[in-house]
């Protein structure tokens, strides 16, 4: 079927309207009509060929929030007028160890994603959500429980809200749990507001004083300057979990210091250049850790999303149209949004 996009055809060109092609929808597969899309940005690295192996016509997107509007003769799960979301999977292997335990997301054959992957759908690789609709497997659609006038706040969840959420699950932050988030940006900004409502003492890291009363409102305990060093000796050892979201490039050392023995400090974002190499007595003087963290599997970002309607989560949100998303992009990269851009695929 033929269906309306925005894509890029090369990485020194603006997005533009174009025209996609979509499977009809097989034996297990939901159409669903796209009302929002968020944008990551992953987006923009994947679009501008800053990371390699872009595939033009590149159509990004992978925080897609929408309805129902067919399905597939096999499928029980959905049915038509349903409010739906599709994150950063669209298939895996189904058979590896990894699949099996429902972490997708580390599909040892190589998962699927939601776009620039191969594919044997038109053009031979995955087009995302900067378009009017979408055909999924069943496997790869999850349930949304909010109301209706948070649909578009909702399509974040499904990139920012699973990477924060899954480490701060796997790392038992909740009750009892000194825990940090450093940044606060499209991924800070979440996971803020996810470990206070997991119930985890909750300080955010900024290297910015304006940023201090936007931290505490996001529902922080405390904020600390990170560049103010008295403020974050008061911290040292404190800490069970630390969360980063930065994606530039910086020094690690300042925050392993603040962990307890056996702490750990995991990371989400990811610069463009290595992080300084952190000084190993850090680590083994406390038993501490470094870890990485990658979204999430289907099952956990269903219940993330059921965490969050259940709290009353969405993620902060600015509205944007289509022609409107290149202009976001040069924003984005100024850290000018607070905190995620979603796109209304109303006005496509």
């Amino acid at each position: 079927m033929t269906v309306k996009a925005y894509g890029a055809i090369a990485k020194d060109k603006p997005l533009e309207p174009m025209t996609i092609h979509r499977r009809a929808p097989g034996p297990h597969d939901v159409q669903i009509e796209i009302a929002y899309c968020g944008i990551c940005h992953s987006d923009l690295h994947t679009v501008r060929s800053e990371w390699p192996g872009t595939l033009y016509p590149c159509v990004p997107g992978h925080e897609i929030v929408g309805h129902v509007s067919a399905v597939g003769g096999h499928v029980s799960r959905f049915k038509v007028g349903e409010a739906v979301g599709v994150g950063c999977l669209v298939d895996s292997c189904q058979t590896c160890p990894s699949c099996g335990e429902g972490l997708e997301q580390f599909c040892e054959h190589g998962f699927t994603g939601t776009y620039n992957f191969p594919t044997p759908d038109a053009p031979g690789h995955t087009l995302g959500g900067y378009s009017q609709r979408i055909v999924v497997s069943e496997n790869f659609v999850l349930k949304i429980g909010h109301p209706a006038a948070q649909l578009a706040a909702v399509a974040p969840l499904l990139c920012a809200g699973i990477t924060t959420y899954s480490p701060l699950r796997h790392w038992q932050a909740g009750p009892g749990r000194k825990v940090g988030i450093v940044g606060i940006g499209g991924l800070g900004h979440m996971g803020i507001k996810l470990a206070h409502a997991m119930g985890a003492e909750t300080v955010a890291f900024t290297t910015s004083e304006s940023k201090r009363q936007a931290a505490l409102a996001l529902g922080a305990d405390s904020v600390v300057v990170s560049r103010n060093a008295d403020e974050m000796k008061a911290h040292a050892g404190s800490f069970h979990f630390i969360l980063d979201t930065v994606a530039a490039s910086h020094n690690l050392d300042a925050y392993l210091t603040l962990l307890k023995r056996d702490g750990t400090l995991c990371l989400v974002g990811a610069p463009d250049h290595a992080h300084p190499s952190p000084d190993v007595f850090n680590l083994i003087l406390g038993r501490r850790a470094i870890a990485g963290s990658l979204i999430g599997g289907i099952a956990e970002t269903q219940e993330m999303l059921d965490f969050c309607a259940e709290k009353g989560i969405v993620s902060d949100i600015e509205m944007i149209t289509p022609p409107q998303i290149d202009q976001a992009y040069d924003r984005m990269q100024k850290s000018d949004v607070k905190y995620r851009f979603v796109m209304d695929m109303a006005a496509l």
